[in-house]
């Protein structure tokens, strides 16, 4: 099988100035926050990644949500437009990175996604409409995924910032969903845990063939995933989450060699 690689990017200095829409601010520890990516990019490497990590943006606090802005397919890469105005100078840096390994795609206006709206499950892309994302984005996914046979979904998000805030994929056939921020009906065809009432924010994983990577900030969720055999790795996300960030926010995953 072709080698994994997982592009990701060092924490800003000025991380603090992130973007909120859903959270209060507080403060982030920033060196904490660097410890932290590197425990998070230590489990991409045991779960069989190679980890490339470009330089930290001082200008860009967001930057190291390195999947708000690429959407990283076998066949091609699609750089997003992202929704929120300070992210945007993230695309062209995040498309360099991607030139030697995809063939490029773009969002133009009036659309904008954000990566982490968009969910891949086989050839299917959900995509949430939330404040960062709309309508005229998905249309220009359609047009430029239909030639490698993805279908691409609409599906509405409520109560949180992104579609994979709500659910991730956990396994071939299972769906780590919180039903009252998404419709479970537009996932038909596969199993579901739902997450513990009591941490709305636990949907969020990354599923690897060697295991998941899970943030140990939601206990009860994960003894749900251990009940349901799904093999877990536990990272501490608590300073990115401070910034409406999670697991899968803080790296492209994709195949060295795709289908270019």
């Amino acid at each position: 099988m072709t080698a994994l690689l997982a592009l990701t990017r060092d924490i800003s200095p000025n991380f603090n100035r992130c973007e909120l829409t859903h959270l209060a601010r507080t403060p982030i520890d920033i060196e904490l926050a660097r410890r932290q990516h590197r425990q998070y990019q230590a489990a991409l490497r045991e779960l069989g990644c190679e980890v490339m990590t470009l330089p930290a943006e001082p200008d860009l606090p967001d930057s190291v949500f390195v999947e708000d802005v690429a959407i990283v397919l076998d066949e091609v890469a699609i750089i997003t437009r992202p929704g929120a105005d300070s992210r945007k100078p993230e695309a062209k840096l995040i498309a360099e990175a991607l030139k030697p390994y995809r063939a490029l795609r773009y969002i133009e206006a009036p659309g904008t996604v954000d990566g982490g709206d968009v969910l891949r499950v086989g050839k299917t892309l959900y995509v949430g409409l939330s404040s960062r994302s709309n309508p005229s984005a998905i249309d220009q996914m359609r047009q430029h995924l239909a030639p490698f046979g993805y279908a691409v979904q609409g599906v509405e998000v409520t109560g949180c910032l992104h579609l994979k805030s709500a659910v991730t994929q956990v396994a071939a056939d299972t769906l780590l969903i919180n039903p009252r921020w998404v419709d479970a009906a537009y996932f038909q065809g596969f199993r579901w845990i739902e997450v513990d009432p009591d941490e709305p924010g636990a949907a969020n994983a990354i599923w690897l063939d060697r295991g998941v990577i899970y943030p140990s900030g939601f206990p009860a969720t994960q003894q749900r995933l251990i009940d349901h055999g799904v093999p877990v790795l536990i990272v501490d996300a608590s300073e990115v989450q401070k910034a409406e960030g999670a697991v899968t926010c803080c790296s492209l995953i994709f195949r060295k060699s795709g289908k270019m």
